[in-house]
């Protein structure tokens, strides 16, 4: 799987970077390696990566703005694993919510980091990466996203609840945060903070029981927000 498969690097700590170049190229994967955020902006603009890890702070700007604007852009859908020093939770809630797909915290484990690259390039290699995959999770929406069926059963859901289900069936396996899930269900109708999601995935999961008791396809992680496992 690694043959071919072409990672950018955005690192200005030189140790560091020569040390996952050497890493990752070990494993068969080719490195664009870059130091200044202007340098990989161009290897993103011209495309054909299969991922890219991005450190944030950089001499000429930040990591967490060129994660903006891939997710803004043509490479949308473009793994995504932020590396940095800022190891603070208010730091990774950012990286997740700007769209990063995982977060590794420096001082890290090689062979930590070879095991997200991998597991990262495995989800956007199977079918299901790119749209909701009913057959995989269970789910099955139908009426264009007005109803959503579990394992043959129709949901019977709140309006809140179907949104929260789509906003995670939209990109499964990544982190949600509250604050993206209040933004993009309540919208600027939202009154109150992180209860309300809560409660709500509660209640959805409730439902999700229901019908299957043995699953529980909504994972938490705690102090960041929900994903679809």
């Amino acid at each position: 799987m690694s043959a071919g498969t072409r990672i950018l690097l955005l690192e200005d700590d030189p140790a560091i970077a020569q040390t996952v170049d050497f890493v990752l190229g070990r494993e068969g994967y080719q490195l664009q390696v870059c130091g200044w955020l202007h340098e990989a902006r161009a290897v993103v603009g011209r495309g054909g990566l299969d991922l890219a890890i991005l450190d944030v702070g950089l001499p000429d700007g930040n990591g967490l703005d060129l994660c903006r604007e891939i997710r803004q852009g043509p490479q949308a859908h473009l793994p995504l694993l932020m590396l940095s020093a800022r190891s603070e939770e208010a730091d990774k809630v950012l990286g997740l919510e700007l769209g990063a797909d995982d977060y590794l915290a420096k001082p890290f484990s090689t062979r930590e980091l070879v095991a997200r690259v991998r597991a990262l390039l495995r989800r956007a290699q199977a079918p299901a990466a790119a749209a909701p995959a009913p057959d995989r999770y269970g789910f099955l929406v139908e009426a264009e996203g007005s109803r959503v069926s579990f394992h043959g059963e129709l949901l019977p859901l709140t309006r809140r609840e179907l949104g929260l289900l789509l906003r995670l069936l939209a990109a499964p396996q990544r982190i949600h945060t509250r604050d993206s899930l209040l933004d993009a269900v309540w919208g600027t109708e939202a009154d109150s903070g992180d209860r309300t999601v809560d409660t709500h995935i509660k209640t959805l999961r409730a439902k999700l029981r229901q019908v299957r008791p043995e699953l529980d396809p909504i994972r938490t992680h705690r102090g960041l927000g929900y994903s679809l496992e």
